[in-house]
């Protein structure tokens, strides 16, 4: 059951493009002003604080459930009638784009990157480069706001990332989809040269095979190749994650790759041995990733490139190769 309390917005900290982090009596916490209404000091809200109350790696901040003050009788969005998390106490219609004009048939061969975690958006962007016009389409798997991510944010203000897509159960993107499917048909239908699909931040797991939200990049992967697209999925590389699954290529990338039911590339980096399981790969050359890299967001569990170079290099790796596959 949800664990809500009440409480005084004691301090605005930030406002950006759809977020604002405040405190609430002195605890941080998180509003998306966009489904929630504005926020400004001294307001009376509910907040969620189960996630904090868990000590969650991702979730260490509250999450603003209703403005009091000055978040009720909000009109809905014009023309919207289509339901995003329908049936649950934060049902809100939202316009989609498939109401608002044909899709592609085919992908024509687009490259549709597929990442298991969000830390690899970066890398993989900065593979493709800012030439080439980039849709991220965020699937389920992790937080459902797009408007969470400080790097799509950034991604966008360098130019790597076009447009954000939120797809299926995710929300507050620049372009809604009711699915991933039609989500990449929109974005090859409005020009887009390339499709960066990954969860968002804090990724849902259990140490299990199946119960982990990296599975939503195999769902991306046969969604791409069911439309004629080019799926590429990113291998999750590590030398320093203690948790055995994870180190090496991680149970997740090798889950991922038994359920994609079509021909899907892996990048994998010049220069780092591969298990002998993990074939057939691409190999892509890679040297110059930290030099693409370079002011862009790098943190993998807390580690960033100096810890991890092998991680943000494989994801480095699909980007390069999904930028040969649509210049060629």
């Amino acid at each position: 059951m949800l664990s809500l309390r009440r409480g005084t917005v004691t301090a605005v900290v930030d406002r950006l493009d759809g977020l604002a982090r405040v405190e609430v009596d002195g605890t941080p916490c998180v509003v998306y002003p966009r489904l929630t209404g504005p926020v400004a000091l001294g307001d009376e809200v509910i907040v969620n604080v189960q996630a904090r109350e868990l000590a969650l790696g991702s979730g260490g901040f509250d999450v603003l459930h209703v403005n009091l003050t000055r978040g009720l009788d909000l009109a809905r969005e014009p023309g919207a009638h289509v339901m995003k998390l329908p049936y649950t106490s934060l049902q809100h219609a939202v316009r989609h784009a498939e109401e608002d004009g044909p899709l592609a048939e085919s992908l024509r061969g687009v490259p549709v990157v597929c990442c298991t975690l969000h830390s690899q958006l970066a890398p993989v962007c900065a593979g493709v480069g800012a030439e080439l016009r980039v849709a991220y389409v965020q699937v389920e798997g992790a937080a459902l706001p797009v408007s969470l991510s400080d790097t799509v944010r950034t991604l966008k203000q360098r130019g790597l990332v076009d447009t954000a897509i939120a797809a299926g159960p995710s929300v507050d993107g620049d372009v809604q989809c009711v699915g991933v499917a039609s989500a990449l048909a929109w974005a090859v239908a409005a020009g887009h040269d390339v499709v960066v699909c990954s969860v968002g931040p804090g990724i849902v797991g259990t140490g299990t095979r199946l119960g982990h939200g990296a599975l939503g990049a195999a769902q991306a992967a046969n969604a791409a190749s069911a439309l004629d697209g080019a799926p590429i999925l990113v291998a999750r590389v590590s030398a320093g994650d203690p948790r055995e699954r994870h180190h090496g290529v991680s149970h997740h990338t090798e889950a991922a790759l038994d359920f994609c039911l079509g021909r899907v590339a892996v990048a994998w980096p010049q220069g780092l041995e591969r298990p002998a399981w993990l074939e057939p790969v691409d190999e892509v050359e890679v040297d110059g990733w930290r030099d693409a890299c370079a002011d862009l967001p790098l943190e993998y569990m807390g580690r960033g490139a100096d810890e991890e170079p092998w991680f943000f290099a494989a994801a480095y790796a699909a980007g390069a190769l999904a930028r040969r596959l649509a210049l060629r």
